[in-house]
């Protein structure tokens, strides 16, 4: 890597060079002090906006002019703008340099490999301001959305920001091929990685400095899935994304091979997700303090954590008890009621074992999974002592009593299980003690 600038490192440095040092939480966010829009006398911007670029010879000089321009009237704080070059073969380089030398403020960096990814991981990883953002060098988005992008990072309020073509508000120009392909590809987002937010790909994104610093050595992308994957791990970590709704035109010039990045990101995406089944990543090193945000305080006489383990308990409980029913249904044709109900009982006991150790009690890894379904299992004796005594009462009772009328008692007999079953998960199979465990740098999980 070459650059026209120096990588400057006073005041306001965090040192980034790989996510090492302190593998703590994260500091809890403050508000950026206020500067003039003057260049500061430490030499260290508020905001550097990161362009990568790759044979740009003809678009790059009129997007920096203009950027600068806009920064220069309208942001209240000083900045910097950094050309990262991704191996260009044309005339890029020296555009670049000019521009360097021209005006105040801009940087240029040259990278002898390819990737929009490993360009923005280089560049941030270096810099020194505490606000990092990026845009496309076409300028699609309107730089009237930049302040709105950056703002809540000044402030202390969020830890990311992106803006999004697929927000109500938003106006977008494009085609109907480049339409469908990003709601489709955020749909598959939603679907297999649970994401929330909206627009994954938009080139318009900022991210906080200390978060870059733990977060940047997690992604694994050197690509265009390089977003994506950053979203999804500071979002499963629980940091905070803001969306801005931008206005946007696309470019109808724009370089981007659709099939190949489609296939890549799909790529992307199983080995995300793969991970994140898997617990393979430290994400509790991204981690705020707890009471950072009002929201975050205990509620009194409730014990931490407890509404939301209640609501994702319902959440399987309800998923576990259609698939045990229709188990039960598929199970009844061949054998006899009790037969039916301990072989869906034992199946569906297993996967709400699973479901309610990650997303109810948050347990990650392989760690202790044996053991936490062999607890389950008794759990689920439990349950099927109630359930097959329940179908007993009900055939002394009645003789021969109808399909509707043992769901009935089942459904009865499952409801008069369930909070047994919640109070012995969390009591017993997932007690506190053990969820929040500190982790330390050598722990195996961290090491995967």
């Amino acid at each position: 890597m070459t650059t026209t600038d120096s990588l400057r490192s006073g005041p306001g440095t965090t040192g980034r060079s790989g996510g090492g040092g302190d593998h703590g939480r994260l500091p809890g966010r403050e508000h950026l002090p206020a500067r003039q829009t003057a260049p500061d006398p430490s030499g260290v911007p508020v905001l550097d906006v990161v362009v990568p670029v790759y044979n740009e010879e003809k678009d790059l000089r009129p997007c920096v002019l203009r950027l600068h321009g806009h920064l220069s009237r309208t942001f209240p704080y000083a900045f910097r703008i950094t050309v990262a070059d991704n191996a260009s073969t044309d005339a890029t380089p020296a555009v670049a340099a000019a521009l360097a030398a021209e005006l105040r403020g801009v940087r240029y960096v040259r990278l002898e490999e390819k990737g929009r990814g490993r360009a923005l991981r280089t560049v941030w990883s270096a810099s020194d301001a505490p606000v990092l953002a990026y845009m496309d060098v076409d300028l699609s988005t309107d730089l009237n959305a930049l302040l709105p992008l950056v703002a809540p990072l000044i402030s202390g309020h969020s830890d990311l920001a992106i803006g999004s073509r697929l927000a109500r508000s938003a106006r977008v120009v494009r085609g109907s091929k480049r339409e469908f392909i990003s709601r489709a590809y955020n749909l598959i987002l939603r679907s297999s990685l649970a994401a929330g937010f909206s627009d994954a790909q938009c080139g318009f994104k900022a991210i906080r400095s200390e978060v870059a610093e733990r977060l940047l050595p997690m992604v694994e992308d050197s690509g265009w899935f390089f977003d994506t994957e950053l979203l999804v791990l500071a979002e499963r970590a629980g940091l905070r994304i803001h969306e801005v709704p931008v206005d946007w035109i696309d470019d109808p010039d724009s370089t981007v091979h659709i099939v190949r990045t489609a296939t890549e990101d799909l790529k992307g995406v199983w080995r995300v997700g793969r991970a994140l089944a898997v617990g393979a990543l430290p994400l509790d090193r991204l981690a705020r303090p707890f009471g950072d945000d009002p929201r975050d305080r205990a509620l009194s006489g409730v014990p931490r954590g407890l509404a939301r383990q209640l609501v994702g308990f319902c959440v399987v409980g309800v998923l576990s008890t259609l698939f045990y029913l229709a188990l039960y249904s598929l199970f009844r044709l061949g054998v006899g009621p009790q037969l039916a109900n301990g072989g869906a009982l034992l199946v569906s006991a297993v996967a709400n074992t699973a479901a309610n150790r990650r997303l109810t009690f948050g347990v990650r890894g392989r760690s202790g999974a044996v053991r936490h379904q062999a607890q389950g299992l008794v759990v689920f004796a439990i349950g099927l002592a109630l359930t097959s005594g329940s179908l007993a009462a009900l055939g002394a009772a009645s003789g021969s009593p109808s399909h509707s009328a043992e769901l009935a008692v089942l459904i009865t007999a499952n409801l008069a299980a369930t909070v047994l079953r919640f109070l012995l998960l969390r009591a017993w199979v997932f007690p506190a003690r053990a969820r929040t465990r500190p982790r330390t740098s050598d722990d195996p999980e961290d090491l995967r």
